[in-house]
């Protein structure tokens, strides 16, 4: 096996107008040392646009730059070499002759007339706009009583996995087969790019993820560096692993949630909304992301902004601009954190600005039950939500009365408390029109083989891919219920392009919602063919049978008849035993797509407790809690810990974490002793409960809740912020709300 390690860009921007190699070539141990135009022979280059997104544009993008770096820390060679430490030391002597160009960094500015522009084949710097306009905005805000309005920015953050990114290919000359064990979310997704721009037979490729170290979406993209793995690979014919060290991760790794939103709500005296303007503006880096494209979060943004609220008057302006900055695309719960920051936020601020308490004004425009099944002004459809019983629920759960008199009385002693609410929906399980009506090749379907073993025990084979959140006990518990044997004799084996069934892999909260309905339709029809071969054994009818913790027995009476594994041994080895008409399938897939809505969209309420340091500004954690609607629970614990974690990457969000630029576009916060995550001792009790509206568009009524705690937590905790500020008559519109941000509201810096 050979490593590789890739010489980067230090410059957002600059012309290459030589690479020296001979230095690495002649150190010893090094296997190769190859650059862009060499790369590119073997390697096609690819744009990251989707054909619903009208008008959206990107430049082409290679494995390894051919004559110019767009963003520090873009791969421009590669080194490989017997070991990591000789690739690493090899491309430390690559000597690249660098020409710097001007940057574009700022948003604000890139669409300006002296801007440089990053692709001159392009035009300008605008990658995708989008305007929605739904009612009458202008009539509502004409009749209003008041119109408040704020912007908000919202500071660019990763995902900063526990296991860095890392990817093992090895070709196979002879065949002309690769084979890629890859950290990532969707491995047929990958099999079939790698196929097409290596110039390889589809069947010819096996994409292979186990485990996956954590991911929240960073690892469902086409990477440069991996690409070129890949491509090295085929051009050796030799392995070669890469491993992501944390620095180029930082670097590397996609970015999410650069935005700048302003938003206008028109409103009656009483807190009713009547309408909403919108204009958000992001910056997505040099290259919009292949091939789930860096369009998808504004997008989402803008449609989701109107969330749980039943006013229908809305427009809505999108501006996606290129920049020298690392690329930005998918990050768990996309687009959604935005969108509830700003709509929750301005919630708060109509509420505080007509002295209405934020409970009430929320209950007055909540979307309520008596109104699903129900589409939303930006066109999303909600076949039934749970806003009021949520509510409820978390006011009982958290004692919300109780904590607002304590802090009441805490501001007569100087100790600034603040709670702050944040109503949410959550966009699940995801169907075609996400992606395929797009031209993208990423299956919105997914599958369950199921065989019964001699021995009595299932394997489950899926496409759907874990990443730590527990998509195999949740798929073995479905498999156990709906076949009768028990979860310990389900074993599932996942996302191998070889043996699994074709399908998306787990990305936008898919796992249960589609993995899980797959398995539940083909556990059913595997207990169907376990019964018909039972019968044939045992001489009677499939429906007086019935299988229980592994054995046969009589439906009504209980009595055991047959071990599976006895059935097993029937089948399998002595089927001269069996009627000669008589055929046992004790293999069998089912596969499943949501056919009747987009999507599948859950809703929630999370509730942030925090207490201001005036004189510091720092922001201290009390308490969280979080009530969610995510249909059908298969697993009460997995459920809980999703939501929980999901919550501290949404607190990260709202408090610590950002990538910091200089004005020439360099990272400044590459490395974990200047990017701040959450640590345990910072974080509250975060409490969660639950609402159940399973969907009756699916058997299982099952939905997804990876991505709801990221969704509600940045909101939450900026309107508990501002209410704790609110008696010193502050307010902060900006995240992270470090201590800067919150001494700049107070006019202290």
């Amino acid at each position: 096996m050979t490593h590789v390690a890739f010489v980067r860009s230090p410059h957002a921007h600059a012309r290459i107008a030589r690479i020296e190699t001979d230095a690495a070539r002649a150190l010893a141990g090094v296997v190769a040392v190859v650059t862009g135009p060499e790369l590119a022979r073997v390697c096609s280059g690819w744009v990251g646009t989707l054909a619903h997104f009208a008008g959206m544009k990107s430049a082409t993008q290679h494995a390894l730059a051919l004559d110019r770096a767009t963003w520090q820390g873009e791969p421009v060679a590669a080194v490989v070499a017997e070991s990591r430490a000789i690739a690493e030391d090899g491309a430390a002597r690559v000597a690249v002759a660098w020409e710097p160009l001007p940057a574009v960094t700022d948003p604000e500015t890139a669409l300006d007339p002296g801007t440089p522009v990053i692709h001159p084949e392009l035009g300008d710097n605008l990658a995708f706009a989008l305007e929605l306009n739904a009612g009458n905005v202008e009539e509502a805000f004409k009749n209003a009583d008041a119109v408040v309005a704020e912007t908000f920015t919202m500071g660019r953050h990763t995902g900063v996995t526990l296991e860095p990114r890392v990817i093992l290919a090895d070709f196979d000359p002879s065949e002309r087969r690769l084979t890629v064990h890859h950290s990532f979310q969707a491995p047929n997704m990958m099999q079939d790019i790698l196929a097409r721009h290596l110039g390889l037979e589809e069947q010819n490729v096996r994409v292979i993820c186990k485990d996956v170290g954590g991911s929240f979406g960073i690892k469902v993209h086409v990477y440069p560096d991996e690409m070129a793995t890949c491509a090295l690979a085929v051009l050796l014919g030799r392995p070669v692993k890469f491993l992501a060290d944390r620095h180029e991760s930082f670097l590397s790794d996609i970015h999410a949630r650069d935005h700048r939103v302003r938003a206008e709500v028109a409103v009656r005296r009483d807190g009713t909304i009547l309408g909403m303007k919108l204009d958000d503006l992001t910056g997505i880096g040099p290259y919009s992301v292949y091939p789930r494209t860096s369009a998808v979060e504004g997008n989402q943004t803008v449609r989701l902004t109107p969330g749980c609220y039943r006013f229908r008057d809305y427009a809505a302006r999108l501006r996606v601009v290129l920049q020298n900055k690392t690329p930005m695309c998918q990050y768990r719960a996309v687009g959604h954190p935005i969108a509830f920051a700003v709509m929750e936020g301005m919630v708060d601020h109509v509420a505080r600005a007509l002295e209405l308490d934020p409970v009430e004004v929320r209950r007055r425009n909540f979307v309520t039950g008596d109104m699903y099944p129900y589409t939303a002004p930006t066109g999303y459809f909600f076949e039934r939500l749970s806003h009021e019983e949520c509510l409820d629920k978390l006011l009982e759960m958290s004692e919300y009365r109780k904590l607002g008199a304590e802090r009441d009385a805490l501001r007569q002693r100087g100790v600034y408390r603040g709670l702050g609410l944040c109503a949410f929906i959550e966009l699940t399980t995801p169907g075609p029109a996400f992606y395929g009506v797009g031209g993208a090749r990423i299956s919105s379907q997914d599958g369950v083989t199921l065989r019964l073993e001699p021995s009595g025990t299932v394997t489950c084979l899926t496409g759907v891919t874990e990443q730590g959140q527990g998509t195999d006990a949740m798929l073995a518990q479905v498999v156990a219920t709906a076949v009768g044997v028990r979860l310990e004799d389900v074993r599932v084996l996942t996302g191998d392009t070889l043996v699994s069934p074709y399908g998306g892999g787990t990305w936008a909260s898919r796992g249960a919602g589609i993995g899980g309905e797959a398995a539940l339709q083909s556990g059913k029809a595997l207990k169907q063919n376990v019964l018909r071969v039972a019968a044939a054994v045992l001489g009677g009818e499939p429906e007086d049978l019935d299988v229980r913790l592994g054995r046969v027995v009589d439906a009504l009476t209980g009595e055991v008849k047959l071990d599976l594994a006895e059935l097993g041994r029937v089948a399998y080895f002595r089927p001269d035993t069996l009627p000669k008409d008589f055929q046992s399938e004790l293999t069998v897939t089912r596969h499943y797509v949501p056919r009747h809505q987009g999507f599948a969209f859950t809703n929630g309420v999370q509730l942030s407790h925090v207490e201001v340091d005036v004189e510091t500004g720092g922001v201290r954690l009390l308490g969280h809690w979080a009530v969610e609607d995510c249909g059908r629970i298969i697993n009460p614990r997995l459920v809980d810990e999703q939501i929980r974690g999901a919550i501290v990457q949404g607190l990260g969000a709202a408090l610590l974490e950002h990538c910091v630029y200089d004005g020439a576009g360099q990272l400044l916060t590459a490395s974990l002793m200047d990017y701040l995550v959450p640590m345990a001792a910072e974080m509250p009790d975060i409490v969660v409960g639950h609402v159940e509206t399973p969907t009756a568009y699916a058997e299982g009524g099952f939905k997804g809740a990876g991505e709801a705690g990221t969704a509600g937590a940045p909101g939450a905790v900026l309107n508990a912020v501002n209410d704790a500020l609110a008696p010193l008559g502050a307010r902060v519109s900006a995240q992270p709300i470090t201590p800067g941000v919150v001494l700049r509201a107070l006019g202290r810096l």
